[in-house]
Order: C-alpha cells, then sequence, then structure tokens
C-alpha cells in the first residue's frame, strides 16, 4: 500500500490528482478494448465514462457534472425524463456557437430541439407569432451606459426591428431578427460589452437590485454592485447552467422603488438590526432577510426562511442554493420544476440544511420581530423627476409606453445622460427607465429635451402602473395584443378617472405570467373569447393583487371578457371602488374586505 512517509492520509490535491491519473487509465484502457482495472471514477461519486457504443454508463466530467449525474438518478428512480432534459444531455448548449454560425451564415432558423437549446444563447425563435428571432441580454441591476445604450440602438437598426423594450426584469430585448442576423446580434453585443449567455432557457435571468442604488436617501444599502458580482459569479461556474427550469434572482435595499425580490425564486431583502436588538453573532447594521420560493404565475411569494446573511455571504448563498436545486429539481415535469416545488415537497428547514451542507457551514438565524424593515416604497417614485440622496441631484423616471422605446428613442436618451447626467441610465421592473445625477438646475432643459423625443416624464396613477408582456404580435404562447390594448385601456381610464393613489395594471398574454398578473391591482389574462361566429382577444380579470406590504394573489372575478367589453368593465370596477371606498383606503385594501360577489357587482350590468 502507498503511504505518506509521515503516516497521514493524502491531501485533498493528491487524491484529485490520483483520482484524474486513474480515471485517465480507464479511459486508455477502454478505448483500447482492455477491462477498466482502477475504478478511477469512484472517487468522484459517479459511474463510468460511456466509450464507443459498449459501456453502458456514463461519467460527467467537469463542473457540470451535477446536473447530468440527477438525471440519471431520475431515471435510476425509474422516471422519465422530459423532452427538454433529454435535448440537454444529447447537446450541450453552451457548445453551440460554430453550430449557429452556420445556420446564421445559411439564414436559416434552428428547428426541433435546437429552437429550445438556441434559448441558452438568449436568442428565442418566435415563430408562429414572427418569423424571426427575439434577443433576451443580461444587464445586471438594471445599469447600462450612455454609450452602451447608443450601440444597442445601431445594432438594433442594423440587424433587429429597429427599436429596444424594457422587460419586467430591468432588462433589454431585441426582437424581429432575421435568421442572418443572429450572430450579428451575439457579436454586437459582446463588443458593447453585454455577454447575454444564459439569458434564456433553464438558466438564471438577469439579476435584479433597486434602481435607485447609491442614489437613494431611505435605502439601508446599495444592492447594484451586488446583482453585478451575481451576474460574474453566474457567466463563470458552469455548474449555474443546469437548471431544470428558469431561475430568478432579487436583490432589495429597502429603498423607494422596489424590487419585486418578493416574486424571485431568491430574495435578498436589506433589513437592520439596531444595537437594542444587536448580538454578538448580529452586531448592529444592515443585512439581508434570505427569501425562497416565489413564483407568483404559479401564485406564490418567496417566503422568508429565518436566514440573516451579511452582504458578503449573499453570493456563496445564493451558488449553493442553485447547486442544491440543480441536484433536487424536477426533470420529468416542466410544470413543477421550479424552485417553489422542491420547498413545497422538502419544507424550508431540509431545504436549507441542503444547502448549508453544501456550503460547509451553517447559516445564521435572527427573529424576524426584531428587524428594522424600511416602509420607504413610492410607487410613482418610477416617473417623474426626483430629488437624490447628492445635494442638488435629482433623477427623471421617463414614461416609455409599455416599454418600448424606438432606436433614435434611446439614442436621445443617452445623449441626455451623457450631457446632463453621469452617463448612467437605470432600467427598472416597471418598463421604464431612469436618467440619474442631472443638476437641479438642468431640469427644465432635461425635460424640454425628453419632449422633443416624443417621451414623457408625467404619468397618471393609471399609466405609472401599466405592465404588458409582448403580446401575441411577438409571442406565439400570448392569446390577445397585450401591448396595444394595454394604451387604449390607459387612455380610456385617463379620460374617465383622476386617482389619488395608483392602481397598477398587469396585462399578460398566458399562463406563463410575463407581466405578472397576478399581483396588480388589476391582473388581465389573455385568452380567446367566443363572439358571434369569431374568437377574439378577451381577459380573465383578477382583482386586489400586492407585493411588499400589500403581499397578496389577485383573484379571478370575471372571466373570458372580450377585451372590446373591457375599458367599460374596468371603468365600472375602478368607479364602484372610488364611491365605496374609506377614507384613505386603496384598492387592495378595499378588494382585501370585499367578496368576490361584492366585486361581481360592481358590473353587475355586464355579466
Amino acid at each position: 500500500m502507498l503511504k505518506m512517509s509521515n503516516d497521514k492520509a493524502f491531501t485533498e490535491e493528491q487524491k484529485q490528482f490520483l483520482s484524474g491519473f486513474a480515471f485517465g487509465s480507464d479511459v486508455a484502457r477502454a478505448v483500447s478494448g482492455l477491462p477498466v482495472i482502477s475504478n478511477g471514477s469512484s472517487c468522484a461519486g459517479d459511474a463510468s465514462v460511456t466509450i464507443g457504443a459498449k459501456p453502458t454508463t456514463t461519467l460527467p466530467v467537469g463542473p457540470e457534472k451535477i446536473a447530468l449525474i440527477a438525471q440519471q438518478e431520475t431515471e435510476s428512480a425509474g422516471k422519465t425524463l422530459c423532452k427538454e432534459e433529454l435535448a440537454k444531455r444529447e447537446k450541450n448548449p453552451l457548445d453551440m456557437w460554430d453550430e449557429m454560425q452556420t445556420r446564421s451564415d445559411a439564414g436559416e432558423f434552428p428547428k426541433g430541439t435546437d429552437v429550445f437549446l438556441t434559448k441558452f444563447h438568449g436568442l428565442f425563435y418566435v415563430a408562429p407569432a414572427q418569423n424571426s428571432y427575439m434577443c433576451r441580454m443580461r444587464i445586471p441591476g438594471g445599469l447600462l451606459h450612455s454609450w452602451q445604450l447608443t450601440g444597442l440602438a445601431d445594432l438594433a437598426d442594423r440587424s433587429a426591428g429597429g427599436f429596444l423594450d424594457v422587460t419586467t426584469r430591468a432588462n433589454l430585448q431585441y426582437r424581429e431578427i432575421p435568421a442572418d442576423q443572429a450572430m450579428n446580434i451575439l457579436y454586437g453585443l459582446r463588443e458593447l460589452e453585454i455577454v447575454n449567455l444564459g439569458a434564456g432557457g433553464d438558466n438564471i435571468r438577469n439579476c435584479t437590485a433597486s434602481p435607485l442604488s447609491g442614489i437613494d436617501s431611505d435605502e439601508l444599502i446599495e444592492t447594484i454592485p451586488l446583482a453585478k458580482r451575481m451576474h460574474h459569479y453566474i457567466l463563470n461556474n458552469r455548474e449555474m447552467y443546469g437548471l431544470p427550469r428558469k431561475f430568478n434572482i432579487a436583490f432589495d435595499g429597502g429603498g423607494t422603488i422596489s424590487a419585486l425580490d418578493d416574486t424571485n425564486d431568491i430574495g435578498f431583502h436589506a433589513v437592520a438590526i439596531d444595537a437594542s436588538n444587536a448580538t454578538a453573532d448580529f452586531p448592529a447594521g444592515v443585512y439581508f432577510q434570505l427569501t425562497l420560493g416565489g413564483i407568483t404565475g404559479h401564485k406564490d411569494f418567496a417566503r422568508p426562511t429565518g436566514v440573516l446573511l451579511r452582504p458578503d455571504q449573499c453570493l456563496a448563498v445564493a451558488g449553493a442554493i442553485v447547486r442544491v436545486f440543480v441536484q433536487s429539481g424536477d426533470r420529468t415535469d416542466r410544470k413543477k420544476a421550479r424552485l417553489k416545488y422542491v420547498l413545497d415537497d422538502w419544507g424550508f428547514d431540509k431545504f436549507v440544511a441542503a444547502v448549508e451542507e453544501q456550503l460547509g457551514d451553517t447559516l445564521g438565524r435572527f427573529e424576524e420581530s426584531k428587524l428594522t424593515r424600511s416602509v420607504a416604497e413610492n410607487r410613482l417614485a418610477h416617473i417623474g423627476f426626483h430629488s437624490q440622496s447628492q445635494s442638488g441631484k435629482s433623477y427623471v423616471g421617463v414614461v416609455l409606453p409599455v416599454g418600448r422605446m424606438t432606436s433614435d428613442q434611446a439614442r436621445g436618451i443617452a445623449k441626455i445622460a451623457n450631457e446632463y447626467g453621469n452617463g448612467e441610465i437605470r432600467l427598472t421592473v416597471w418598463q421604464n427607465l431612469l436618467i440619474p445625477n442631472l443638476s437641479d438646475a438642468d431640469i427644465d432643459a432635461v425635460k424640454e429635451h425628453l419632449l422633443e423625443l416624443g417621451l414623457g416624464y408625467e404619468a397618471s396613477s393609471f399609466r405609472a402602473g401599466l405592465v404588458a408582456c409582448t403580446g401575441s404580435g411577438g409571442c406565439k404562447f400570448a392569446a390577445a395584443e397585450t401591448k396595444t390594448q394595454a394604451m387604449a385601456l390607459a387612455e380610456h381610464l385617463e379620460s374617465q378617472f383622476e386617482l389619488d393613489s395608483p392602481i397598477n395594471i398587469h396585462l399578460t398574454g398566458c399562463h406563463h405570467s410575463c407581466a405578472q398578473h397576478y399581483i396588480g391591482d388589476i391582473g388581465l389574462l389573455g385568452c380567446k373569447v367566443e363572439k358571434g361566429d369569431d374568437m377574439v382577444d378577451g381577459y380573465h380579470v383578477h382583482l386586489g393583487g400586492g407585493w411588499g406590504d400589500r403581499q397578496g394573489i389577485a383573484r379571478l372575478i370575471f372571466e373570458s371578457v372580450a377585451f372590446e367589453d373591457m375599458p367599460t368593465l374596468i371603468s365600472s370596477i375602478v368607479g364602484g371602488y372610488l364611491e365605496q371606498r374609506r377614507e384613505g383606503e386603496t384598492f387592495v385594501e378595499f378588494t382585501s374586505r370585499s367578496s368576490d360577489d361584492e366585486l361581481r357587482s360592481l358590473a353587475r350590468a355586464l355579466v
């Protein structure tokens, strides 16, 4: 027996060297048709590698092996992998660059499972809605620079539809990308220092943060730096690409514009411990409360785990959570493949224990009642001019009609940010953008330039909370043309009412809930409605959703209402609320105390 001269066991480094050496010997013998002697794979806890056609098991190699082992374990348990998992096993989506280049050169779109695998590079073939690609980016924390936005506008003109869409993850999308422009888009983004690898498919999506990070006098801590670090952590750890389904991470600093962290798989929400509640393990200061399992499209918010983290712990903990999810998520049923369902099955205690085992450390807990939470959120803070924490400085929230701006408008915004600000542009989860660090003396000039671009800086209490997904004009799943109809609905309501508190209206085209209809004061889910001999656009109407302190899932009150009847119906609901509300009562408070029948009675003549 080989033994260390000082009788000590092998170091971990020595074990890994010997394991690799033995595994290489196994491979060489297998290639030569000789029997495997060393069983070198056993040190890694895996099966043997497939060489040629004879061996029946596979040894994954590299960091991504945890996902492949999870697939093996699923099949070993007698279960059947879904087609997407089979596609990922057959071809690593991250190894398709040359293949995509060949397809782009030929002016061809992907077919079969390649449509799904190409999403891992942020490219979505959206036929039959459009015979083109949509491209989703990665803009961590929503922070852009003027030179990037100018470059994105130029690229939109060269290779996409000449416009940019802001998403509900403080991100950007291109649409109307021809087949032969796919690689020009991917190369162009990287030249603008925007790496969108993993922007689609079964990956961690754009990491969001509080858009006023660093300029908000009410925030507890800056969060954009953390979102950027998380972004690079994901890009540089291949285990982060082996998920059973998509995954969302958000950091909220407790300021005036919410990052909607409670709708994410992982939410880091800033809280404070004051001196009277401090302990030796948790001195007075700012921490992040860890919440898990948000997926409002499945009617669930992220829930507190009891774990409290220092800012410097967040990345490692997020990585451990993702690794446990990779190992434990459902790979047979796409509808049950999100983190929520692991938590429902395991319970939070078991899941957090697995995360601690992955980390090799115990996570600290702190009694929630002794934490101080910020109550600074302002639902209109993402629109209009507002003072910053820096003396003499302001930011402006620019109104983008349901999140869309033309390439000329994007160049104009970049010019304003460069000439009057510090070159920053910040995207929000409310499908608009902010231009920060404006001198108060320049506000009038900025207003004039925005109006010249055809953009506003004021919004009604309807339009400020108006959110719409792409809709049937650009998404094969959508049952309604959400963006156009959202604008028509807002215009109708503005002509009827003037609100003293905002009412958020979220229009989403399908059950995927990209516009998060369940958290809107009024949430509209697209459907087709029979009207005479035709099937027309319509919506299921949900009332009473909210987030944060107003957290709640909107209830289905009206089903299958044709859009042509929607302005009258929503007007009746809003009018009834204004007539019947108690003093100072918000819409969500009104709907919360009202029964379903009472809410239906607001529009009895229409149902």
